[in-house]
């Protein structure tokens, strides 16, 4: 049978028909071609602020003066901090370590009196620097507040308004603001997703489409057993990953490591369990291996854009920080940075948001490969 030599409208016509049918009965497919660009151009137009403002903020105040309350309410007036209140230095600095605030406005005693002697008391406020980026424009204000807030109240004085007060930021955890302090060890947390994620995404669906799965489903292996068979071996392998980015980190980029490797490890451990999971619940929900990749795109990209790793999660709006706290990426950046960091232990509070990730994935993963089994 011979090649046709001349274009056919009728037969490209036919082609094109088909292929929008079979872009139909792939609904996922068509789902993604629209759903994609309606979630980059939601995040980037809405969730995404390089410049974050209302930054939470504690306030030590050996000297509740007039003066004092002035410069606080500055701070509040600017839009960059969100005053929570007054604390004890303790108390602040283990906020600061927790990450429940990023920074802590120390007034000393005898504030007031100094200011109207004209002897320039020092005002510390301590920034949490592990995201340089994420406390830049709130540091750069803080400079302007001086002249604004005594210029009024200290007309009689013969030095300048801003030099009223010795404003000294520390900027703890990261002096010198060095991004790769921030950047590499959320790496291990990106990477841990989209390797995790994808590789077990493909699993299953691979057994289907090579024609084994039948084997499988001809075992007595209960659906659990599957699953934790088939995520156990990629364990392995993600705690190879770690290491190696932290032989990186530390050799290479020079992070500091003030926490315990071991802590470390166990919570790398429990985000690895946590993309797994989420990885073979793909598989089992998938039809083919496009699919799976499909699904692992849909859901890397709101993880990369809302956990705080390419922009500061504080200056998100709210609905953006709830959507962002559903994701385990985001706990454990805050995880894995204090370890690094500031040397903290296991917090809690970020831990079981991913467990919680880890079982409603799971049921939903159980759940989907049962009826595969009719």
């Amino acid at each position: 049978m011979g090649i046709p030599d001349r274009f056919s409208f009728s037969r490209w016509l036919g082609i094109l028909i088909k292929e929008f049918i079979q872009l139909k009965r792939d609904r996922l497919t068509f789902g993604m071609i629209v759903g994609i660009p309606i979630l980059q151009l939601l995040l980037f137009g809405f969730a995404i602020n390089s410049d974050p403002r209302h930054l939470p903020t504690a306030v030590v105040m050996a000297d509740p003066g007039p003066f004092a309350r002035a410069y606080v309410a500055a701070l509040r007036n600017s839009d960059y901090f969100d005053v929570r209140g007054s604390v004890d230095a303790r108390e602040a600095d283990r906020l600061l370590e927790r990450g429940d605030v990023l920074f802590v406005v120390s007034f000393p005693p005898g504030f007031h009196r100094d200011l109207v002697r004209g002897r320039s008391p020092t005002v510390l406020v301590e920034a949490d620097a592990t995201d340089p980026m994420a406390t830049a424009g709130a540091i750069s204000v803080l400079n302007k507040l001086g002249a604004e807030v005594f210029a009024a109240d200290l007309p009689g004085l013969e030095r300048p308004p801003a030099a009223a007060i010795d404003l000294r930021v520390q900027r703890r955890y990261n002096p010198e603001g060095i991004t790769a302090y921030n950047i590499v060890p959320g790496l291990m947390g990106v990477i841990l997703t989209m390797t995790m994620v994808l590789m077990t995404g493909l699993a299953m669906t691979r057994e289907r489409e090579r024609g084994t799965f039948e084997n499988l489903l001809a075992t007595p292996a209960t659906p659990l057993e599957v699953m934790t068979g088939k995520i156990v071996p990629y364990i392995l392998i993600g705690l190879i990953q770690v290491s190696l980015i932290l032989a990186a980190a530390r050799w290479i980029f020079d992070v500091p490591m003030f926490g315990n490797l071991l802590v470390l490890y166990a919570v790398v451990l429990l985000f690895i369990c946590a993309n797994l999971t989420l990885g073979i619940t793909f598989s089992s929900l998938a039809r083919n291996q496009l699919q799976a990749m499909q699904m692992t795109f849909f859901f890397f990209l709101p993880s990369m854009l809302l956990s705080g790793f390419m922009f500061p999660f504080r200056g998100m709006p709210e609905w953006a920080q709830a959507v962002g706290n559903l994701l385990p990426l985001t706990h454990f950046l805050i995880l894995v940075r204090g370890i690094l960091l500031k040397g903290n232990g296991v917090l809690w509070e970020q831990v079981w948001p991913i467990l919680a990730f880890m079982g409603a994935v799971l049921a939903v993963g159980l759940k989907t490969f049962r009826r595969t089994l009719d």
